[in-house]
């Protein structure tokens, strides 16, 4: 089937990071009774496999809430799909698109991440397909300003905290990102990337840490036994991370006025674990909650770093460690607040981890 931009059906873009593969899915809705005649029986099942299913194999997820649906897209009216699995499980993916023929449509799949890179020759070999590779910074920064500008099926895609810490009054307020240079963009995947970004096409990677979410997750299944993201973040929801870590108090008995630390404050991650007595006190969801506090500390620290050296006050965080990950969400929108006397807001986007998918999905519409 061609399209106004004659790219075939079907539309794809995938961004394979070290953690999860990130998939998008544009299903067409405006389809002609004379294109859907002409319509091979192969792309008829992939749509329908797709569409007819929120799961895949054991592992493989279609985030439903997050469809964007009646967007034009090239011409073409349809809606988008946001599909997700673990990386290790990639040749499941493969498996399936050879089963589903999908190398007989003659189309273009463009991917993004790492693993464009990692997997091409298995993508060659196993399913009989080729690898447009494309920069995944890239396609970051073009999928964040495109959901931005479509938005979230009439509402706002940016949203912000008002009283974080606070779980009587805290709230989501959303916000418009507008015109939104220069802004310090915050990628939390297995590892982080702060880009400061000045325009669409002018940008530069300021820092990074590999201190990110397959941190988080990889120390909580050493430390609790764990195997899952969802299951860590259970348990740190449930847990007490000053069990575990020595904070500011414990070293001064309060706070440390003359430079204005509160008594809150860590001093020390994991601190309490010198002593034997503590340890034999705290719990695994102590030392999920812990892990998460520390990991987002740092990308936090960070952050706020970076933004005053690079002068820029907005501040946005994406990636997959923040799924379903309210806790750091609110420890960002807290520190980053308290830490910059109110100069910094942290603002979030309801897509996460999918926008360099996104991103690579545009890369290919944008080559016809």
């Amino acid at each position: 089937v061609f399209l106004f931009c004659f790219i075939v059906f079907p539309w794809f873009g995938m961004d394979i990071g070290g953690t999860l593969v990130k998939l998008v899915y544009f299903e067409p809705k405006d389809i002609t009774a004379e294109e859907e005649q002409e319509e091979v029986e192969n792309l008829k099942s992939i749509r329908k496999y797709l569409i007819s299913n929120v799961a895949y194999g054991s592992t493989g997820i279609r985030d439903v809430h997050l469809e964007l649906k009646d967007l034009t897209i090239c011409g073409r009216k349809g809606n988008l799909h946001f599909i997700r699995f673990p990386t290790q499980d990639m040749s499941v993916f493969l498996q399936m698109g050879r089963d589903k023929h999908f190398s007989s449509l003659h189309t273009t799949l463009c991917a993004t991440g790492g693993g464009a890179y990692k997997f091409e020759p298995d993508f060659r070999m196993m399913a009989d397909l080729q690898l447009q590779k494309l920069d995944e910074l890239d396609c970051l920064i073009k999928g964040v300003i495109y959901i931005d500008s479509v938005g979230f099926n009439g509402h706002s895609e940016c949203y912000y905290f008002e009283n974080p810490t606070d779980p009587e009054h805290c709230q989501k307020i959303p916000c418009n990102l507008g015109n939104p240079y220069p802004l310090l963009l915050v990628n939390i995947g297995s590892g982080v990337s702060i880009l400061a970004v000045y325009s669409k096409d002018n940008y530069k990677r300021v820092t990074g840490t590999s201190l990110g979410g397959g941190t988080f997750l990889g120390l909580c299944c050493l430390l609790t036994g764990c195997t899952t993201f969802e299951e860590a973040l259970e348990m740190a929801s449930h847990g007490d991370s000053t069990k575990v870590d020595k904070l500011v108090r414990d070293i001064y008995g309060g706070d440390y006025d003359r430079f204005r630390l509160p008594g809150w404050a860590v001093a020390s991650s994991f601190g309490n674990m010198i002593s034997k007595e503590k340890r034999e006190t705290v719990s695994k969801e102590d030392l999920a909650r812990a892990t998460l506090v520390t990991i987002t500390n740092n990308i936090g620290s960070i952050t706020r770093m970076c933004a005053v050296n690079e002068n820029i006050n907005r501040v946005v965080f994406v990636g997959n460690f923040l799924r379903i990950n309210t806790l750091s969400m609110k420890l960002l929108a807290y520190a980053l607040d308290y830490w910059s006397k109110g100069q910094l807001k942290a603002l979030f986007l309801e897509h996460e981890g999918y926008f360099g998918a996104v991103g690579a999905l545009l890369e290919l519409l944008d080559s016809a």
